[in-house]
């Protein structure tokens, strides 16, 4: 019975992990497909521009996902320890800070995109 249970576990986690892994390897080949693309002979700017618009709408995008990921873990868990032992609190906002800074980074690397032209 718990060799069962076990088995269900870890097809469960690995569903989960390729759930969160599915969007970075999506944004990893458009990424690559938008770099050979722009490189390749006879591109025009106007196609260049189109995949750039793109990319920076998945750099913000993929990023406020993850800063929502990031957010919701450590104050969720964070909400659990402050329960117990109150004087966490500062780290409980510190935390939810560092992941808050994912989606500003998602939106510098945009507009960083955008600026090329």
């Amino acid at each position: 019975m718990a060799v069962v249970s076990l088995s269900r576990e870890r097809k469960s986690m690995w569903k989960r992990r390729l759930l969160l892994l599915t969007p970075f390897l999506a944004a990893l080949f458009l990424f690559t497909f938008s770099v050979t693309g722009t490189f390749a002979q006879g591109t025009t700017t106007n196609q260049a521009s189109n995949f750039d618009t793109l990319g920076a709408a998945l750099a913000v995008g993929l990023a406020g996902l993850g800063a929502g990921l990031a957010i919701y873990g450590s104050t969720s868990s964070g909400l659990a320890a402050m329960v117990e032992r109150p004087e966490l609190t500062t780290w409980v906002l510190v935390f939810a800070g560092l992941g808050e800074g994912i989606a500003i980074y998602g939106l510098v690397v945009a507009i960083l995109i955008l600026g090329r032209h």
